[in-house]
């Protein structure tokens, strides 16, 4: 029933830009906790960056600090990753996540916080 796609993702130069939008369908998504996460060839799935409710607070991993910007429509129910700068170390598949629960101690940062997904996008960023 609800459901989130990704789309944006592609090929670029390092140096590039590209931005990530995830639709979400099934009900309204104004209440959700909404966050990036990417998984590489070999390496662990980690986290990107995630958003509060309101789109008032923003979070993001050191490695992408000052490079990404998250931010969300909730009149459109699509949460948004604008990648500038991209290096190849960010090559992955990128996937959205969303949560709808009230959680004490929430760090955004970590997958089990999160209960709806998406498929992914890939994004490769050539040298």
């Amino acid at each position: 029933q609800v459901q989130l796609v990704e789309s944006g993702g592609g090929l670029v130069q390092a140096g590039g830009s590209l931005r990530l939008s995830c639709a979400a369908s099934g009900r309204p998504f104004s209440s959700y906790v909404r966050g990036w996460f990417r998984q590489a060839p070999g390496k662990e799935r980690e986290f990107v960056a995630a958003i509060s409710r309101s789109g008032g607070s923003t979070y993001y991993a050191d490695s992408v600090k000052g490079r990404f910007t998250i931010s969300r429509d909730n009149a459109k129910n699509t949460v948004y990753l604008q990648m500038n700068s991209l290096k190849p170390e960010d090559t992955a598949v990128y996937c959205c996540a969303a949560d709808l629960q009230v959680r004490t101690g929430r760090t955004y940062r970590m997958p089990d916080e999160y209960t709806y997904w998406g498929q992914g996008t890939q994004v490769t960023v050539s040298s």
